[in-house]
């Protein structure tokens, strides 16, 4: 008799729809080809891209079967042809476009970082996205520091607690929007100020901004215009439509970007280091095991989370 094949445990779907679709499967372990490793995944962090995906909002993979999964912690199986940053047994962390939620999953080496160190592998897997959209947002593009006056939307969520954070570690003074019941978690944060936007104009009551991040779009960049000082930079990282376009801003006499988190070993180095020092740390509202991945969707899907959501795989 031959051996049995080597297999991974997925969470995919045959078809669009809700949360329902998911379901779990085996499938041959896949193999890393030249630039991969092999990760045994320890824990997913769960995105509102994976319920668009999921949905058929944004069907970033095609048609389904897929298997869904961006963010992810683990241990190095196996490396594939010239990768020398990494060997069997490290811990790392990182992203793969799509794929992570599996037992087993290969990555691009170039889209990995050692693990922080005294970082779990939960805290581990829920920092890539929102960490890298943040760093992108508001280091690279908007080139924050000291004195820098920040309005950052939806400031309680994953993306929105990780820039609050960064901001002030660069210095910036923090404005946030959120729910009245977040604004003692976005304080201990280090926010400045913060605007509960169910009762509250934002765009009466903050201006003088120099960079406002929005995370919510539709009509809050429009809005958020008038928060913000002239050659204020307005800078959306959102997966669906802005609201406004390019020339709209400039025709106020302000700038305007678009970010979306482009993962690489740099850039997760310097987000590990920040996670390692306790610049900034990673909020998990919910720990979840892999086999309940429909209900960490239906949670992210009702919104209001603080933080992020994580699946944990089987032992």
């Amino acid at each position: 008799m031959g051996t049995a094949p080597a297999l991974t445990q997925v969470i995919t779907q045959h078809r669009f729809g809700g949360p329902e679709v998911l379901q779990i499967e085996n499938r041959p372990r896949p193999g890393p080809t030249a630039g991969e490793v092999l990760l045994r995944v320890r824990a997913v962090g769960v995105n509102p891209a994976d319920w668009l995906a999921r949905s058929g909002t944004a069907p970033r993979y095609g048609e389904p079967p897929f298997t869904l999964g961006r963010d992810v912690s683990g241990v190095v199986e196996e490396t594939g042809a010239g990768v020398t940053a990494f060997r069997p047994g490290d811990e790392v962390f990182g992203t793969v476009d799509g794929g992570a939620c599996a037992t087993y999953t290969v990555a691009p080496a170039a889209r990995l970082a050692v693990k922080p160190p005294g970082l779990d592998h939960v805290h581990a897997a829920a920092a890539p996205t929102a960490m890298l959209t943040a760093w992108q947002a508001l280091v690279e593009t908007a080139r924050i520091g000291p004195g820098t006056r920040v309005l950052v939307h939806a400031a309680a969520g994953g993306v929105g607690h990780a820039a609050v954070q960064l901001a002030k570690a660069e210095g910036a003074h923090v404005t946030g929007t959120a729910r009245a019941d977040r604004h003692d978690f976005l304080r201990e944060l280090g926010a400045d100020e913060v605007i509960d936007y169910t009762v509250e104009d934002f765009a009466s009551a903050v201006h003088d901004i120099d960079v406002a991040l929005d995370l919510v779009g539709g009509g809050y960049g429009p809005r958020t215009l008038n928060t913000l000082r002239p050659n204020g930079l307005l800078v959306c990282a959102l997966p669906g439509d802005p609201g406004l376009a390019p020339e709209d801003v400039e025709a106020r006499g302000m700038r305007f970007a678009v970010v979306e988190a482009e993962p690489s070993t740099e850039r997760l180095a310097k987000i590990a280091a920040l996670l390692a020092e306790g610049r900034v740390r990673i909020h998990v509202e919910a720990v979840l095991p892999f086999a309940e991945a429909a209900k960490a969707h239906t949670l992210g899907e009702a919104g209001h989370l603080r933080g992020k959501l994580v699946l944990t795989t089987p032992s």
